[in-house]
């Protein structure tokens, strides 16, 4: 007995048959939880960063409050209104200069009634200067409240004074940013009697402006319960950033600029973003959301910035929980595979020994298996086996008589389907002779024009010598008109044999074929037949035989008035072809149209339908088109007519 070495006993294809779909299901299970687990960590993690940027959102507008609640109490002090009314610089000194500097406000300037500057605390000594086109101040000359964000260039920078001008410079790169974004407040400042007699404006400048950036960074961070040094905070001006706080703020330096992409989405397309970026070193998780002014137009953009890390700890852990479960799970389904497939296997092999004992010869084999499930019937089915196979044995003897029968009656069979194809062999040669037939029959018409010729010159040398009212006189004319006919079947069997030579010229079709129509009706009646004529001036000259086209159109002209006995519409028709190297002629008639099973055998040599015809009227012209390079074609409908489409090369 051969053993080898790829043979695996059935108790361990079982186990790894169990084995193989459990295994597929835990990959599966493993796979879709690290899906889930990483697309839920990172959606949460994007929601997180969508509620801190609202969190530091809502720190800006704190200091934006803070600066209209300024500016809004010190409009609204008795000594205001008075002071400015009346031009008193020194009043409002006294009233303004403490403010801004216990506040903290870069500027804080009030305008008269008529926009011009009466006092800068932050520049005491430029004064003077009209500030109506500012849309802060004509709002508040109005009597509104103006509160955002806005630019202040470096031409009214230098009015609020030097310093201002310094702390808003830039550099990023070769360039240099000198404009400030400000947020900025301006309130209506009225009389006792409600007159708005000139304006308060407040604001505080944020190009590196880290502390404030550092007080965002610590209510977005450190209020949740985080480590301060996890996050970042950035305010950009532009493309370029103008204040930072971070880990380290030596990483985050003004100056630096928005990426393109950011730089489109958010203050171009003015979109909230929120996406992976790698900063320093590690990835961080950024949201950036548009600072907008007045009009809503984006200025510049709010950036916070999360290190990745502290989302991938948790997914970390998460991940090395769901592959010890999917592990464990792997354990336990090895064990009870293994278990299943021992009891599976043991009627297996019991089936196999009994398998073994019938195939030596041993008669009667039978099964004690029992058990309600595949392999019980398996061995039921070995049973049955059992038993069929002494039946088998004394029935092949008995086959073995039959099959000398069957032999003999094969054999039988065998010899009449030799009969069967002697006889085809038979009809085939008669095909062939009939095609030689049909070559003999145009070598005899040729032949047969000599003798018709003289027959029909006596015949006519006898019409002239009988009187018209001899009585032997219709016979002569039947033989006058027997010999016309039969000249007319030789003339149709050489040309359908094609002896006849060609004449190469050109031929113009329009003139050929109203030529035609105007001599057609010497030849065969056209009462009741309505002609259309449809001749495009495009159709020119083509190259042939013109008598031989003559006879293909006539034949099929004749052919449409004599599909229409009892009238009807007959049209005729030149175009262009489908290329520009052809052209088409289109002979249609409304009659009675041609039998589906017949139109693939009009062109075919004797094939008619009429009592009087040949047969060889439309094959002869087939043959005509072809010699000249065309086609011909057709189509019709039994009761609507037929059409016939010639196409012949320019």
């Amino acid at each position: 007995m051969k053993f080898s070495l790829s043979r695996f006993p059935i108790k361990t294809k079982l186990t790894v048959a169990t084995l193989i779909p459990l295994a597929i299901g835990i990959v599966f299970c493993f796979l879709a939880g690290i899906f889930i687990v990483n697309t839920k960590m990172s959606g949460q993690a994007q929601e997180k960063a969508k509620t801190d940027l609202n969190v530091a959102r809502e720190a800006l507008r704190q200091e934006l409050s803070r600066v209209n609640d300024v500016v809004r109490f010190t409009a609204a002090l008795g000594a205001t209104a008075p002071a400015i009314d009346a031009g008193d610089r020194t009043t409002l000194a006294t009233l303004l200069g403490p403010v801004r500097q216990a506040e903290h406000l870069d500027l804080l300037t009030a305008v008269d009634a008529y926009g011009k500057v009466v006092f800068r605390a932050a520049n005491p000594l430029i004064y003077g200067d009209l500030q109506n086109g500012d849309q802060y101040v004509a709002r508040a000359l109005k009597g509104e409240v103006a509160a955002g964000a806005t630019v202040i260039p470096v031409s009214r920078l230098a009015l609020e004074g030097g310093a201002l001008t310094q702390r808003a410079k830039v550099v990023a790169g070769a360039d240099t940013v000198v404009a400030g974004l400000f947020l900025k407040v301006a309130v209506p400042v009225r009389a006792p009697s409600g007159t708005v007699v000139g304006a308060m404006c407040g604001g505080v400048l944020l190009n590196n402006n880290n502390a404030l950036l550092e007080k965002i960074k610590t209510a977005v961070y450190e209020g949740a319960g985080q480590r301060k040094e996890v996050g970042a905070a950035n305010l950009f001006f532009g493309k370029v950033r103008i204040a930072g706080a971070g880990p380290a703020t030596a990483n985050y330096p003004a100056g630096e600029k928005l990426p393109d992409e950011i730089y489109r989405s958010v203050l171009l397309g003015d979109n909230r973003t929120v996406e992976r970026t790698f900063v320093s070193n590690d990835w961080y998780l950024t949201a950036y959301d548009p600072i907008r002014s007045l009009q809503g137009v984006p200025l510049g953009a709010l950036y916070l910035g999360m290190q990745e890390s502290n989302y991938s700890t948790g997914r970390s852990d998460l991940n090395l929980l769901l592959c010890a479960v999917v592990f464990l799970s792997l354990l336990i389904g090895v064990s009870v595979s293994g278990v299943l497939g021992s009891r599976l296997a043991r009627p297996v092999k019991e089936l196999s020994m009994l398998a073994k004992k019938l195939a030596a010869g041993e008669r009667n084999v039978q099964s004690n298996i029992d058990s309600r499930d595949e392999i019980g019937d398996l061995a039921g089915s070995f049973n049955e086996m059992s038993r069929a196979l002494n039946e088998r044995e004394e029935r092949i003897i008995e086959l073995n008589r039959d099959l000398e029968k069957k032999v003999e009656q094969r054999t039988a069979e065998l010899e009449e389907n030799n009969r069967l194809l002697l006889q085809t062999k038979e009809e085939l040669l008669r095909v062939e002779k009939l095609a030689a037939i049909g070559e003999l029959a145009a070598g005899v018409a040729h032949e047969i024009n000599n003798p018709m010729a003289i027959i029909r010159g006596n015949t006519e040398l006898l019409q002239l010598s009988i009187d018209e009212d001899d009585p032997n006189r219709e016979e002569v004319e039947t033989i006058f008109a027997q010999v016309k006919r039969v000249e007319r079947i030789v003339t149709n069997l050489l040309k359908f044999a094609r002896r006849e030579r060609r004449e190469q010229g050109t031929v113009q079709l329009n003139g050929l074929l109203k030529d035609i129509l105007a001599q057609i009706g010497h030849q065969e009646s056209l009462d009741g037949i309505e002609l259309e004529e449809r001749f495009s001036p495009k159709v020119a000259l083509v190259s042939g035989d013109s008598g031989q086209l003559h006879q293909v159109f006539t034949n099929l002209i004749l052919n449409a008035v004599q599909a229409m006995p009892a009238g009807g519409t007959l049209t005729v028709e030149t175009l262009p072809g489908l290329d520009e190297e052809t052209f088409q002629v289109c002979i249609s008639d409304t009659g009675v149209g041609i039998p589906a099973e017949n139109v693939n055998q009009i062109f075919n040599p004797f094939f008619t339908t009429k009592t009087t015809g040949t047969g060889l009227g439309l094959s002869v012209s087939y043959g005509i088109v072809k010699e000249h390079g065309g086609t011909i074609e057709v189509t019709s409908r039994p009761g609507f007519g037929t059409s016939f489409s010639v196409i012949l090369p320019i």
